[in-house]
């Protein structure tokens, strides 16, 4: 059967002190000198004992786990870079704590409240990230009350006293539209995301912000759900009017890359007859035909600060808000001058081909 496993009663002993105090050392209680508390953590490297977590967790009242509430259709979430990107950096934060992460995806508002209420109930995580912030958000109160500690991921609509982890998206869409217009573009369309979510209403506001700073109307501007379904769904629109852009910028690089498949589906060319940009920065879009403009954030710097913010709060029941560096256009090759005047909506290749709502 092999060899037993170390106990705790081995460690008390190569250390040559008693197993409460060697409890005391692993549960991080005080009263026990540094070099004790060294030369019992040395002993239990020693012969390859650690603490048992559950039994852990029964001493401290601890769970040892952080929470991830998502509210989003999961064929969404499958394809958002986001959230992959965002989940590895909080575990790369998590790394050498003890802790693991819950993650739960849920369909609607209620039953969203019903799982934070659940998760505090079962004492089965020790702090929560608030993701996809929204106007007038539920959860901010319900969270206070719950005496959960939390970190908000971006700055809610009002103040609150959970600390937030921040970076500027809003920069990097002023970024796409500067770069769009001073290579000749006035028809500029926007597909914005969910306006109800404090980001997707705070770049899309950042797109009319630039444009009206620019000198131009922002009167092509439509919200979806993020998904590039929706993204494929307007472009199609977008190209069936009358006056289409010449350029759009996307709130994401799914919906980006679902809209050069619209563009090269219809017979035009990115970026010669319409330039297109994102919004991630994700490794997929330096693989797609042409490189794909976008704005280039950092979901794993996110999540690992994220992680690290919420740690603290736990640890000492107080947390700085941080700011991240702000996201930053990167330019592909899916972004070029217009190469006709205003006046002619397309060239003469240009083919219509019925409306869908997906690609």
């Amino acid at each position: 059967m092999g060899d037993p496993k170390p106990t705790i009663a081995d460690v008390a002993r190569a250390a040559g002190v008693s197993k409460g105090l060697v409890s005391f050392v692993f549960n991080d209680r005080p009263g026990v000198a540094p070099q004790t508390r060294a030369r019992i953590r040395e002993a239990a490297a020693a012969i390859g004992w650690r603490p048992s977590l559950s039994a852990r967790s029964l001493s401290t009242r601890t769970s040892f786990a952080l929470g991830l509430v998502v509210r989003r259709d999961p064929r969404v979430i499958a394809a958002d870079p986001f959230f992959p990107a965002f989940i590895a950096g909080v575990e790369m934060g998590l790394t050498g704590e003890g802790r693991i992460l819950v993650l739960s995806v849920v369909p609607d508002a209620d039953t969203e409240l019903r799982t934070y209420r659940r998760l505090v109930a079962d004492s089965r995580v020790d702090g929560v990230f608030l993701t996809d912030l929204r106007y007038d958000d539920r959860r901010l109160a319900l969270l206070a009350e719950l005496g959960l500690p939390a970190v908000m991921i971006g700055h809610p609509d009002r103040s609150s006293a959970f600390p937030v982890v921040n970076l500027d998206d809003a920069h990097g869409v002023r970024q796409s539209v500067a770069h769009l217009v001073g290579l000749g573009h006035s028809r500029i369309a926007y597909v914005a995301g969910e306006p109800q979510m404090v980001h997707g209403r705070r770049r899309r506001d950042s797109f009319v912000d630039a444009m009206t700073g620019a000198g131009l109307h922002p009167d092509r501007v439509v919200d979806t759900d993020f998904s590039a379904a929706a993204g494929a769904a307007e472009t199609h629109r977008l190209l069936d009017a009358a006056s289409p852009p010449t350029a759009i910028v996307y709130a994401s690089d799914p919906m980006a890359i679902a809209g050069m498949g619209v563009v090269h589906q219809r017979g035009l060319r990115v970026p010669a007859d319409i330039s297109i940009t994102g919004f991630d920065g994700t490794d997929l879009a330096r693989h797609v035909y042409p490189s794909l403009t976008t704005v280039v954030a950092d979901p794993a710097a996110w999540g690992r600060e994220a992680a690290r913010t919420l740690l603290q709060l736990i640890a000492v029941a107080e947390a700085p808000n941080l700011e991240l560096p702000a996201a930053e256009l990167l330019v592909g090759a899916s972004t070029g001058p217009p190469s006709h005047a205003d006046r002619t909506p397309y060239p003469a290749h240009y083919k219509e081909t019925p409306c869908v709502d997906a690609l």
